[in-house]
């Protein structure tokens, strides 16, 4: 999710999650809890008995969180699509941003890749990976910000707009950091078995985005204290999901090995309690008058075994057959693609457009936003 305008008028939290236990792991609680069973896992088992086991695990895991995380996207954002894009009745911004996320991203994507696999060029598959590191920090820092605000406007607490923009300098300093680390010599590098040549981090340029990162380290708990004495309060909860999601899964993301393993999926299951959320309040306003839809389990159900199925093709059976019948890591010139260079380029094509996808849907713009906050 990346709420970087949502706010809303709600109060008190209106409709139903989990409870706030469950809540709480769900949004980031559960990568605290990940340190210390790393650590027994190391103690238990040994570094690299553990490292296999844990990488099995989340290997496999992919197919049921992460994978359906990405598609079940496409099965928010397309829906209804004719009336999202032309509708005068929708913000005109936001129309222009649903049109060019919608038709324009996947065009130049699907575009960018095709080009890539026809001239068996491993760095145009590069470059669009490059661009995938560049934008996970901006994907992360904004999901993050998007746990605090919508979970703190449910509790009835709201940021002041200097407040909100300390919140978002912490995000897009920790953005910037993230990527700028660790400094690294321009060289080859290897993704998903393409190997390509990416261009150096200068030590410098850790230096300076480490040094804002600090700064705007300040200003966040200078934004708290204000938003502290202001309420007597803070929204604990919000803030602790919006802090892991920030510190440990961007920015300090390699501090454990066998944790970094579980970031991709803990992540997920964050995103994916807020589609939850979106979806179960919108059901149960439907099922009754005058609508009559069906029971909100019916559709949660519906919703994950799709996301699951389009996740399957889409990023694991459909690349595969492609990669089986083309043989392009194979073709005279195309070594360097590895041997699945149609999965390299839909798995970073799909990260890509899931970025954008969600800086649209995630938005107070965004009409179904209000379901966030409960029916009616």
């Amino acid at each position: 999710m990346t709420a970087a305008t949502l706010e809303t008028a709600h109060e008190g939290g209106a409709g139903s999650g989990l409870g706030a236990a469950a809540e709480l792991l769900a949004v980031g609680g559960l990568g605290l809890f990940a340190f210390p069973l790393a650590w027994l896992l190391r103690a238990t088992l040994g570094l690299s008995e553990a490292e296999l086991a844990v990488g099995f695990v989340f290997f496999h895991a992919a197919h049921f969180v992460n994978d359906p995380h990405f598609l079940v996207t496409y099965l928010l954002f397309y829906r209804d699509a004719r009336r999202r894009a032309l509708d005068p009745s929708i913000d005109p911004a936001q129309r222009r941003r649903y049109v060019l996320a919608g038709f324009v991203v996947p065009v130049v994507l699907a575009a960018w890749a095709v080009a890539a696999l026809a001239a068996a060029s491993a760095q145009a598959i590069g470059w669009m990976a490059q661009a995938m590191f560049l934008l996970v920090g901006w994907h992360y820092g904004k999901q993050g910000f998007g746990v605090l605000v919508v979970l703190a406007a449910r509790r009835g607490f709201h940021f002041t707009a200097p407040e909100r923009r300390a919140v978002l300098a912490h995000v897009y300093a920790a953005w910037a950091f993230a990527w700028a680390s660790p400094a690294s010599a321009a060289g080859l590098f290897e993704e998903r078995g393409v190997v390509y040549w990416a261009p150096a981090r200068p030590a410098l340029l850790t230096t300076l985005t480490g040094g804002l990162f600090a700064l705007s380290a300040v200003g966040l708990v200078v934004a708290l204290g204000a938003a502290l004495r202001r309420r007597g309060t803070l929204p604990l909860v919000p803030l602790l999901g919006f802090l892991v999601t920030l510190w440990s899964w961007t920015v300090y993301s390699t501090v454990d090995r066998l944790v970094q393993y579980a970031i991709p999926a803990l992540h997920s299951l964050q995103y994916l309690y807020f589609v939850g959320l979106l979806r179960s309040n919108e059901a149960r306003a439907e099922e009754g008058p005058p609508t009559f839809g069906p029971p909100v389990r019916t559709r949660l159900v519906a919703l994950a075994v799709s996301s699951v199925v389009l996740g399957f093709v889409v990023l694991r059976a459909g690349p595969e057959l492609l990669d089986t019948a083309l043989a392009l890591g194979t073709a005279p010139g195309g070594e360097a693609l590895g041997p699945a260079p149609v999965f390299a380029v839909v798995y970073v094509a799909v990260n890509l457009h899931h970025y954008v996808m969600d800086h649209v849907i995630w938005r107070r713009e965004h009409a179904e936003t209000r379901w966030l906050f409960g029916p009616g």
